[in-house]
């Protein structure tokens, strides 16, 4: 095999793929909807990007092609139907990353929001650790500036994804499941068969799966040995005694795990939420064996990921923070660690929903937790891979948000609105385009300094 195209090579996994195939030296390229940051960074690192369907871009050799596709791309596509019609090797996203793993040690991040984080300081703990590993993730870590990570040590460490059922193509040494909520019920119809997936996923690890006290994941669910992690749950396997907040935000913890007590860690990621996630990172490479002292320093050297509780301004009364949260639990979280961080100051959100379908299901739990800000600015839907869905719009969580202050706007009225809004703390929310903002928002937030 010599080419590897991809179809939707923007999306975050499918571009750390796409980076794994140029690094084994194959001829790379493939099509995407919209230009993007990433899709500029795939391009000034020898990929080949076009953004109009075109069939005839696909390596004429089909012996010597491999086509990855993901299933957020309409299943109509010309390219899509020419590869399945014609006879190419087509691989799925979730099919491809399992091949990888296959023959390595694979430690996989499962669950319905955390695993993005949780993931990208799993790596970074083994890689300065100085063990090394391969790593797929889904967001854009911020000590690598990659999604992806390469080594010659023969561990990878995967983001694992329950969209689609992709994770049941991993069959992981060492996992953990970070949540086990109901989302992208398009995919599953109803909660009972989200659970049912991740006790699919459970099934699949070998040798030790840590779950989140709580999840609906018993030992007879696995043929792995079961551990369990809290934030602060003493009935835990691994947890925090004493999280504490320093005056920026940055938590310090004594870890307390099966092997003894590691004191006063320091997440170098701020808000509560990176550090109960860094419990979840620390016990998988507890258990892989990095050492103790290892896993407290990388800990408070990682620096997070891009779009995760991410700072762009931060002074004494003027902050902009970006979050990708866009299920009704993660909006909790991420509000939840940002009253801790700026306690006391007016808390503004912008919030952009993500498709027709979690709107629908979830229109009131997120207004519900939309209601624990200051100030909501809603967007209109991005609907993402989603045709619209009569009577469907952001007026089904506004409607039922209690916070004091709230507007609806459509997103091209944004940068107008905010620029005549007197602001203290800012956040913007959300999975579509809406970081296509940061960098206006930002400037804005700048000029006032």
């Amino acid at each position: 095999m010599k080419y590897v195209y991809f179809i939707g090579i923007g999306g975050i996994g499918m571009s750390a793929l796409a980076r794994y195939y140029k690094f084994k030296g194959f001829e790379v390229a493939g099509y995407d909807r919209t230009p993007s940051e990433l899709t500029h960074q795939l391009e000034s690192e020898g990929i080949s990007v076009h953004y109009e369907d075109r069939p005839d871009l696909i390596p004429a050799d089909k012996d010597e092609t491999l086509v990855v596709y993901t299933p957020a791309v309409p299943a109509d596509l010309g390219e899509l139907t020419k590869a399945r019609e014609e006879g190419y090797a087509l691989l799925k996203r979730s099919r491809t990353l399992g091949e990888i793993t296959r023959g390595q040690r694979c430690l996989a991040v499962a669950g319905t929001h955390g695993k993005t984080t949780t993931s990208t300081l799993t790596a970074h703990i083994l890689t300065e650790s100085g063990e090394g590993c391969s790593a797929f993730l889904g967001g854009i870590s911020r000590n690598y500036g990659s999604n992806l990570l390469m080594s010659h040590t023969p561990t990878v460490v995967a983001e694992a994804d329950e969209f689609d059922r992709s994770f049941l193509q991993l069959f992981p040494e060492i996992a953990v499941i970070t949540a086990v909520d109901p989302d992208h019920l398009d995919i599953y119809g109803d909660y009972a068969h989200v659970v049912e997936a991740f006790k699919a996923f459970a099934s699949q690890v070998s040798g030790t799966l840590i779950a989140k006290k709580g999840t609906p994941i018993g030992q007879e669910d696995t043929k792995a040995k079961l551990l369990t992690y809290h934030y602060t749950d003493k009935g835990a396997d691994f947890y925090a005694e004493n999280p504490t907040p320093d005056e920026c935000g940055y938590f310090h913890y004594d870890l307390h795990w099966p092997g003894g007590v590691i004191a006063d860690i320091r997440v170098g990621a701020p808000g509560w939420v990176n550090a109960e996630n860094s419990i979840a990172a620390a016990a998988i490479a507890l258990t892989y064996g990095i050492a103790p002292e290892a896993v407290k320093a990388a800990i408070g050297t990682f620096e997070g990921v891009k779009r995760r509780l991410e700072v762009h301004v931060n002074t004494p009364h003027l902050s902009y923070i970006d979050d990708y949260a866009h299920h009704p639990a993660e909006l909790a979280s991420a509000i939840s660690s940002m009253r801790d961080i700026f306690p006391g100051r007016k808390l503004t959100a912008i919030f952009q929903p993500h498709l027709f379908t979690r709107t629908r299901d979830f229109a009131e739990e997120f207004a519900a937790s939309l209601s624990k800000v200051d100030k909501l600015i809603l967007l209109d839907i991005y609907p993402a891979r989603e045709d619209p869905i009569p009577g469907v719009t952001s007026e089904m969580i506004f409607k039922d948000v209690t916070a004091p202050e709230k507007v609806l706007l459509k997103k091209e009225e944004l940068m107008d609105y905010l620029a005549e809004e007197p602001l203290d703390v800012l956040v913007t929310f959300g999975a579509g385009n809406i970081d296509r903002y940061i960098e206006p928002i930002t400037d804005l937030v700048k000029s006032r300094l």
